[in-house]
């Protein structure tokens, strides 16, 4: 005899809310490692100069973590979920020893405060992208057209050094990642209702799937929220 409707969609909204705490859990696990370790890295002079005043060293890193995104992303249903953490973790160890350069560049307080506004408003928005009933794929598609525009001016700017640039590129970004906030978490609120249950590796695949796309949009927003309002030290 099947389940009534109304038990397989209960049973479907109980497997999504057991993936997206996985998700959240394994997103801040990710952002405590990038944190410690661009702090880490940031209070120890001799580690911070061998990584930043070493253009190889700094290119490798740069390469690696392109590399440990795209694995991730289009091979993670090959890897075993131990391997699939693995990447991920070493994904955010490898941020966070690039981010640590915002210590130098960046008073601690506006560090601080940038974080701070981050969180709220990545909460908001990731609070947004489960309760809406709208569909935000429209919006989606729109967002990543988007990102693409902020990518190139981003590399324009870098010849151009335009401070006015500078500051648009900050308000399009904080704009842009915020609303891929709600619609990535939406999109695997959606996922997650059509994951299986009882098959725990797939559940963490996934779980790190989706930890790692909303690690990004944070850490996407939060710099771009410090570009905006952090100053420098100078």
């Amino acid at each position: 005899m099947s389940a009534s409707p109304s038990v397989a969609q209960s049973s479907a909204l109980s497997v999504a809310s057991i993936y997206m705490r996985h998700v959240y859990q394994w997103m801040t696990v990710g952002l405590a490692l990038t944190s410690l370790v661009a702090y880490g890295v940031a209070t120890s002079p001799h580690i911070q100069m061998a990584i930043l005043g070493n253009s190889i060293i700094m290119i490798a890193l740069v390469i690696a973590q392109f590399g440990l995104v795209i694995a991730l992303s289009a091979a993670i249903h090959k890897m075993s979920a131990g391997m699939a953490t693995g990447l991920f973790l070493l994904y955010s160890a490898l941020t966070g020893a690039m981010l640590s350069s915002i210590f130098v560049v960046y008073p601690i307080g506006s560090i601080v405060n940038a974080f701070v506004v981050t969180t709220g408003t990545f909460l908001a928005m990731s609070i947004y992208g489960t309760v809406t009933k709208r569909d935000l794929t429209a919006m989606g598609s729109f967002l990543f057209m988007g990102l693409i525009g902020l990518v190139i001016a981003l590399l324009v700017n870098i010849f151009l050094q335009s401070s006015m640039m500078d500051f648009i590129i900050s308000c399009v970004g904080v704009l842009i990642f915020t609303g891929l906030t709600a619609y990535d978490t939406q999109k695997l609120r959606q996922f997650g209702e059509g994951m299986p249950g009882n098959d725990g590796t797939a559940v963490r695949r996934g779980a790190i799937l989706g930890a790692l796309t909303l690690y990004l949009d944070f850490i996407n927003l939060f710099l771009m929220m410090l570009r905006l309002f952090g100053g420098n030290r100078d």
